[in-house]
């Protein structure tokens, strides 16, 4: 190896090891880092505790609180939105401090405080409180938990990276439903029991992140001298932006594919297994889709995606048989698998010179403030013209978001 001018035998021995030990692949997930293999079991138990509660909610505020479908998408949007909006502000926060896991940490303790408010919920503006806080701590830990995982893998693995991270986010959103319908099923709990069980695993993802390690000398900025906007970012970035925006005003809560599953015949335990089988086609599609995004691109992967969900939405706005719920969901579960992880990586190779905890966080705001928007829009078209609307709508601006994508994002296959 060529000798590096200026430098000792000892630093550069030292430098070497520490460069190793950030990157070394864990032995059964080549390109993937310790660190990566821990964020992404965090992911799992986190996901473990949200998608327990999260397909029988909707049920749970329309049957048990009475609450009308446009107060699902309300809830939903708000609750979902608040995740994605203050990942902005805490990826800056994130970068200014030149720290992740404090800021992680604080995010997901806040979603396990919350738990135990929806279980005591008595009527749904409780719920609509108690699920912006749980959310709100999400979107708290997000974008510091995903810059740790860019800095703690190699550039060249990162949409695998965060295609592992994405399925094993997935494969919690597989368990928790099982778990929760066990719990319905055979154990015979109800709805309050099971959002109180739910804090366990939320508890145990905050604690296991305290165990990553974290590279203090990887924020890539200087900590403190950064400010909360779009300075130093690409004008690929800024074009990102503008497609996320079109798309997310079409992308309404998925509480709205459980209440479809449930108007075309499928009754709670069958609607909790096929939402199971949506998040474990997206978890099982994941990784291969985030390391086709290394080979082939971010941007031709994300247009895939985009089509996936507007095909999928077309099909369960013109739907009239329940068993049709299956297949559509199988291929809506291609959707996350193809955009999440995907996106998230295309924002840090695009940021520029804008810190990487911003450039995600400010990605993740503006999905965050469409969603609301999407969840709300839908939530009315369901309740004042038909139900199909509200597919059929998400299915146009998906639609569009794939020309939009095409024709303002050029392929960045060709300058890896």
């Amino acid at each position: 190896m060529k000798r590096r001018k200026g430098e000792s035998k000892a630093k550069r021995d030292a430098a070497d090891r520490g460069s190793r030990s950030i990157f070394r692949p864990a032995s059964a997930f080549r390109g993937l880092s310790r660190s990566a293999v821990i964020l992404g079991l965090v992911s799992l138990l986190a996901d473990i505790s949200s998608e327990m509660i999260y397909p029988i909610l909707p049920l749970f505020l329309t049957q048990t609180l009475h609450a009308p479908a446009a107060v699902v998408g309300l809830i939903e949007g708000v609750a979902v939105g608040a995740s994605t909006a203050i990942g902005g502000i805490s990826g800056w926060i994130s970068d200014r401090l030149g720290r992740r896991k404090p800021v992680a940490f604080a995010g997901y303790l806040l979603t396990a405080i919350a738990r135990p408010m929806i279980a005591a919920a008595q009527v749904w503006p409780v719920v609509l409180g108690a699920r912006f806080a749980e959310r709100f701590g999400k979107g708290i830990r997000t974008a510091p938990r995903d810059a740790l995982l860019a800095e703690s893998t190699a550039e060249k693995y990162r949409g695998r990276a965060f295609g592992f991270e994405r399925a094993m986010d997935s494969a919690g959103a597989v368990v928790g439903p099982l778990i929760a319908l066990a719990l319905v099923g055979w154990a015979g709990y109800g709805a309050r029991t099971i959002f109180l069980i739910s804090g366990i695993p939320a508890t145990l993802a905050a604690l296991l992140i305290l165990t990553v390690r974290e590279r203090r000398d990887a924020v890539g900025s200087v900590p403190g001298n950064l400010k909360f906007s779009l300075a130093g970012a690409t004008r690929e970035y800024k074009r990102l932006l503008l497609v996320t925006a079109v798309f997310g005003l079409g992308n309404s809560a998925n509480s709205f594919l459980i209440l479809r599953s449930e108007q075309l015949g499928l009754d709670r335990k069958w609607t909790i297994l096929a939402y199971a089988l949506y998040n474990a086609v997206a978890s099982l599609a994941s990784m291969p889709a985030g390391a086709a995004s290394d080979r082939f691109g971010r941007r031709n992967v994300l247009i895939v995606g985009f089509g996936i969900y507007a095909a999928s939405y077309a099909g369960l706005g013109a739907a009239s048989v329940g068993w049709l719920v299956w297949p559509l969901f199988a291929l809506y579960g291609l959707f996350p698998a193809l955009t999440d992880g995907v996106g998230k990586a295309l924002a840090v190779d695009t940021a520029g010179k804008a810190g990487r905890a911003t450039a995600i966080g400010i990605y993740s705001m503006v999905m965050g403030v469409t969603q609301i928007a999407a969840s709300y829009i839908g939530g009315v078209l369901w309740d004042k013209v038909d139900s199909s609307a509200t597919f059929y709508f998400g299915a146009g601006l998906a639609a569009l978001a794939v020309v939009l994508l095409f024709f303002l994002l050029p392929s960045r296959r060709e300058s890896r």
